[in-house]
């Protein structure tokens, strides 16, 4: 989606204004009337200074735009082709929102200043970003526990979860002195430990080492010693690349990290829901607020362009595909005289000078057109 919201001068007629646009361009793109109400306007200073923050808050409201389109396509994972389902705004897709629009008196109403309007514009959407930022790291942090879980439940022997494979009968259980170590032993490396875990400390029992499981990288493996030798016998493994598992035998555990992995999947899974129900909300709101703004941008530069009292008309004008150049250069042919010196020169394809280029700066952040012109693309399916 890539928009132009244009705006001309209307000579005490705006209808005629646009349809005269609207057939200028046929050939070349779809135009749309863009309704921005009058508003309460002060001084023209107080406009100038208007101008620049909406510049600020246009480019932090798209961020937004982008990072709630951004979540949503996460959570989605391998379904993004549903992503446009929830992308909407007003129950409308963006498009016919855009092509659509009308300003909502009701949240914002017209007799109050710009200035506050704009404030209120803004504090909206840092708070809607705001929320979805703490759900979102709520989420996370619950996502993160859950995939601890589930890789010692999927991964090798060295971090596997290990009850449900170590039994009762493989441990040394309520000894004063003695007690069993489970260690994961490299695959290439069994010869290596049966020859040399008797030896690695004092105090281990001779051949109490027995193999009781095996997958394609370690075999795990017990071995009884004296406890007092525990944190020596584990230094020297960690030596010999054995890994000795943090593991205690206790038949009341499985059943424990059972419940506490069903428990932190259903939280996941229900946090997962709330955050895209968010999201969803989230994107409708920030998206209108963000072409309201524009809306604000539209009329606040029209303003300063075209001098009190507000007459002009502003459009949605939509390019056909690689017809890029050509809107440009049929707004030029009907507009170009708006620029004076500057306008004249464009038409003809002169060079600017860079004294006018400087004066009417603020228009578009970027080259000078000498009609009001601002954009908004939208892309959600970028990366």
């Amino acid at each position: 989606m890539d928009y132009h919201l244009v705006s001309v001068p209307a000579s005490g007629n705006r209808q005629n204004t646009l349809q005269n646009l609207k057939g200028k361009l046929s050939e070349v793109a779809s135009t749309s009337p863009f309704s921005i109400p009058e508003f309460k306007i002060g001084t023209l200073d107080a406009l100038v200074l208007l101008s620049d923050e909406l510049v600020k808050y246009d480019s932090s409201i798209e961020q937004t735009v982008m990072k709630t389109v951004d979540i949503m396509r996460s959570l989605l994972k391998d379904q993004e082709s549903q992503l446009p389902e929830y992308l909407k705004v007003n129950d409308k897709d963006p498009e016919s929102y855009v092509r659509s629009f009308q300003w909502n008196t009701m949240k914002y109403r017209t007799d109050k200043s710009l200035q506050e309007t704009t404030e209120l514009l803004n504090q909206e959407v840092s708070s809607a970003d705001t929320v979805m930022k703490n759900k979102m790291n709520s989420y996370t942090q619950t996502k993160n526990a859950l995939q601890a879980i589930q890789r010692k439940q999927t991964g090798n022997l060295s971090v596997k979860n290990l009850y449900g494979i170590v039994k009762k009968e493989h441990c040394v259980l309520n000894s004063e002195y003695l007690t069993t170590l489970i260690v994961a032993v490299p695959k290439q490396s069994y010869k290596h430990w049966n020859s040399i875990y008797e030896s690695m400390t004092q105090m281990v029992v001779p051949r109490s080492s027995i193999k009781i499981a095996e997958d394609n990288e370690y075999g795990l493996f017990t071995v009884t010693l004296f406890k007092r030798v525990v944190e020596e016998f584990t230094h020297k493994a960690r030596e010999e690349k054995f890994v000795v598992r943090d593991f205690q035998y206790d038949e009341t555990s499985l059943e424990k990290q059972k419940k506490e992995a069903e428990e932190t999947m259903s939280l996941e899974r229900e946090q997962q829901n709330t955050v895209m129900r968010l999201a969803k909300t989230n994107f409708s709101e920030v998206f209108s607020s963000w072409v309201h703004l524009k809306a604000l941008r539209v009329f606040v530069e029209s303003v300063l362009r075209y001098g009190l009292p507000p007459d002009f008309a502003a459009a949605v004008i939509e390019p056909k595909p690689k017809c890029q150049k050509k809107v440009e250069d049929v707004l030029m042919s009907q507009f170009g005289h708006l620029g004076g010196v500057y306008g004249q020169r464009a038409k003809k394809g002169e060079a600017k000078d860079e004294s006018l280029d400087h004066e009417f700066q603020n228009v578009n952040d970027s080259s000078y057109k000498p009609w009001v012109q601002f954009e908004i693309r939208f892309d959600p399916i970028r990366k």
